[in-house]
């Protein structure tokens, strides 16, 4: 006996049905998971098929050309008729009533899928993992494209298939599969600060390293002071180092010729003088006479016209 809309390829199952959401029937746990509800009669032809288990699908709406796969729950709809649930229905783009091929497959196990996430609502449950876990067990395969739904606490949570291995499509029944995240698609990256220095703190790094200036070296520019431990009578006057060193060679040579018209309690500046004051007076006398040491010059007498003496020629 021959069905009118089954088609036989060797061991292959295909039938086209109309496809209804899972509202129409009291089974609200098909929108949990991928799988479908078919006719009976679609038990007996893949019975008779000794297909492979689990029972997997091909979904395809030629319409739109939109491909997904399912499993299946139970054998117990309408004929001609299969419930689907309603998020597999957006995916396909299928309306109440619409036609869509269903074609029994073979698909390898999974061993990677990349999951993400619709909104950063998803990553504030408390323990996002094993949500996902939980969720899965209810699916039979997934595949690349699609968009499942995750229920958890009166919500609903949509979740992009990004990729599957080792193909686009994959079982996850009795495997290990190893499940990666991408950022959800509402997810922005914060905006990193550019580091600006402070206005303040710039002019305070140029006084803070001045140009190094080395100081000149000046030859006798201490203080004098006495072995008897007697205060001095006068304080020494610091040398200039900022003038240039002609200066100070030129220097001694005036300092040791007015050094007469100083105090004889004054002692000469850069000399260390042993002996009291007196001594140093007697020495200075002896040993550095000011008017042998730099004595005056004559003055030579300026030209006078008309001072000669008058001759007379008498004789």
């Amino acid at each position: 006996m021959f069905f009118e809309g089954y088609g036989y390829h060797g061991t292959s199952f295909e039938q086209t049905y109309r496809c209804y959401p899972a509202s129409f029937i009291d089974k609200p746990q098909i929108e949990s998971g991928d799988k479908i509800i078919m006719p009976p009669s679609a038990l007996d032809r893949l019975a008779s098929l000794h297909i492979d288990y689990p029972m997997l699908f091909e979904l395809c709406n030629s319409a739109t050309e939109r491909v997904s796969h399912c499993g299946v729950l139970e054998f117990i709809a309408e004929e001609g008729m299969i419930y689907m649930p309603y998020w597999m229905m957006e995916n396909m783009l299928l309306q109440e009533g619409d036609t869509v091929r269903v074609k029994n497959v073979t698909l390898p196990k999974g061993t990677y899928v990349k999951l993400q996430p619709h909104t950063m609502d998803f990553l504030d449950i408390s323990n996002p993992k094993a949500i996902l876990e939980t969720t899965l067990r209810n699916f039979s395969c997934l595949t690349t494209g699609d968009s499942i739904m995750v229920a958890y606490n009166n919500k609903k949570y949509y979740i992009d298939i990004v990729e599957t291995k080792p193909s686009n499509a994959i079982s996850i029944i009795e495997t290990d599969c190893e499940v990666d995240f991408a950022p959800p698609l509402d997810y922005k990256e914060p905006a990193r600060p550019a580091p600006s220095v402070p206005t303040s703190k710039a002019p305070a790094q140029v006084q803070e390293a001045p140009a190094v200036v080395e100081p000149e070296f000046s030859p006798f520019s201490g203080v004098g002071r006495r072995l008897d431990g007697k205060p001095l009578k006068y304080q020494a006057s610091p040398v200039s180092t900022s003038g240039p060193k002609d200066k100070h060679t030129s220097g001694g040579g005036q300092s040791s010729a007015g050094s007469t018209s100083q105090s004889t309690s004054r002692q000469p500046q850069g000399k260390l003088v042993f002996g009291s004051n007196h001594a140093h007076k007697d020495a200075q006398k002896v040993q550095q006479p000011p008017k042998q040491e730099q004595p005056q010059k004559k003055e030579e007498p300026k030209f006078q016209a008309f001072t000669g003496k008058k001759y007379s020629l008498r004789g």
